[in-house]
């Protein structure tokens, strides 16, 4: 499969990664949920080349995860914000970085600890069933065809692997 076939993929984490699905991306989301809005800044901080960083703010625009506000005029220079899309993807960004913290810190411990702002108490994040609350575990989760399935494409349901068959 090609990279840019991946967003036509009848699977929801294959058009994800189409358009997060590299390093630059994820650092640059990392930064917008620490409040940076500005090309200079975000280059800056990351490092990465004026190319590669108008690139990825682009296509994070085009996918409506950012929207580009300008705050200054003559010249006109803009600032990149994340839109109610992109503010759904806070839990992604925390899981990678709970991940991150559990399996890749040093001896020390995490580089940075998040505080929840009501209570004042570091947490880190849980997923929960929207329906009972309880904690979800991996094992604890089944996949059933969805309403937009399709049977002959979908990388969840291919016939002949039982790790992936659906159960009836």
């Amino acid at each position: 499969m090609r990279w840019d076939e991946l967003g036509e993929q009848d699977c929801s984490l294959a058009r994800t990664v189409s358009v997060l699905g590299d390093r630059w991306t994820l650092l640059i989301l990392r930064d917008c949920f620490l409040r940076v809005r500005r090309f200079e800044d975000f280059q800056f901080r990351l490092g990465i080349g004026r190319a590669i960083l108008a690139d990825r703010l682009q296509k994070l625009v085009d996918a409506f995860v950012l929207t580009k506000v300008a705050y200054q005029q003559s010249p006109t220079r803009y600032e990149y914000r994340l839109t109610p899309k992109g503010l759904d993807l806070h839990p992604v960004i925390m899981a990678m970085v709970h991940w991150g913290d559990a399996h890749m810190a040093d001896r020390k411990g995490p580089p940075a600890v998040h505080v929840h702002r009501s209570c004042g108490r570091e947490f880190h994040p849980v997923m929960t069933c929207s329906e009972c609350r309880e904690p979800i575990e991996p094992r604890q989760v089944e996949v059933r065809p969805g309403p937009s399935a399709k049977a002959d494409s979908s990388p969840y349901f291919v016939t002949g692997t039982a790790a992936v068959r659906p159960t009836t």
